[in-house]
C-alpha cells in the first residue's frame, strides 16, 4: 500500500536521523536555550575601607557609626526638612538603616564615603520633581540642584550640588558647597560627598573627585 505523503515525509526524516546516529524531532524547530542573566554582584560593606587609599595626601580619616545620610554630611542636624517634602529620599536615601563608611578631612575639604541598606532604586517621579529643592535645618539653609551623573554598570546614579549658608552667633555667615553622588546597588545605596569651603585658600575637591571616588567605592564594594 502506498504511504500517504505526510506519513512518508515523517518516515524519511526518522530514517535519516537514525542513520546519522542521533534522534531529532521532525517538524518542530529546535530553539536555543535562553542565555542566563548574570548574577548581581554581592556587596560587602566592609570593603569600603579599601577606598581610603584613594584620598589625597594629608587627610585624616574617622570611621562613621550609626545612620548617615547625605543631608548629614551637608551639615544639617536631625530636624532638617526639605521643600518640596517629596525630595527627602534624595537627602536621606537609607533612613535609619545602619551605615558603613568613613569621613576624612584635609586641606581640600571633607569627604564622606558611605554604604547602607536601601532596597529599591530612585523613583523617577522624585527626580522629575526635585531638579531643584530647598533644605533647612535651624541655622543652616541651602539649595540643592540635580547635576549630570556619570553612569555606572548595573547601577542607577544620581548627582547633586548643595550650596548652604549657616548663620553663627553675631550674625556672621559661613558658606559651604557639597558635591554628592549616589549609586543604587540593589539592596544597598552607596554615596560619596565632598564638602568644600568656597573661600578657602587651598585648592578644593570638586564634583569630579566625588564621582571618581564613588566609582572606586562601588568597585571595592563589589570586590
Amino acid at each position: 500500500m502506498p504511504i500517504p505523503v505526510h506519513r512518508r515525509s515523517r518516515l524519511k526524516c526518522s530514517v535519516v536521523a537514525v542513520a546519522a546516529g542521533f534522534v531529532v524531532a521532525c517538524g518542530a524547530p529546535q530553539q536555543p536555550a535562553p542565555a542566563s542573566s548574570p548574577e548581581p554582584a554581592v556587596i560587602n560593606p566592609a570593603r569600603i575601607d579599601r577606598v581610603r587609599a584613594e584620598l589625597p595626601a594629608g587627610y585624616e580619616v574617622t570611621p562613621l557609626t550609626g545612620p548617615v545620610a547625605p543631608v548629614t554630611a551637608w551639615g544639617y542636624g536631625p530636624s532638617w526638612r526639605v521643600d518640596p517634602p517629596g525630595c527627602a529620599p534624595l537627602a536621606d536615601p537609607a533612613g535609619a538603616a545602619p551605615a558603613h563608611g568613613w569621613s576624612a578631612s584635609g586641606p581640600g575639604g571633607i569627604v564622606y564615603a558611605v554604604v547602607a541598606a536601601a532596597p529599591g532604586t530612585v523613583d523617577s517621579a522624585v527626580l522629575g520633581e526635585c531638579g531643584h529643592f530647598r533644605v533647612d535645618g535651624g541655622r543652616t539653609t541651602g539649595s540643592v540642584d540635580l547635576t549630570p551623573a556619570a553612569p555606572l554598570e548595573s547601577a542607577d546614579t544620581v548627582a547633586m550640588a548643595t550650596a548652604s549658608t549657616t548663620v553663627v552667633e553675631g550674625g556672621t555667615e559661613t558658606r559651604s558647597r557639597a558635591d554628592t553622588v549616589l549609586a543604587y546597588l540593589g539592596d544597598n545605596v552607596a554615596f560619596v560627598v565632598a564638602v568644600t569651603d568656597p573661600g578657602a585658600p587651598h585648592p578644593q575637591l570638586d564634583a569630579g573627585f566625588a564621582a571618581s571616588l564613588l566609582r572606586k567605592t562601588v568597585a571595592a564594594l563589589r570586590g
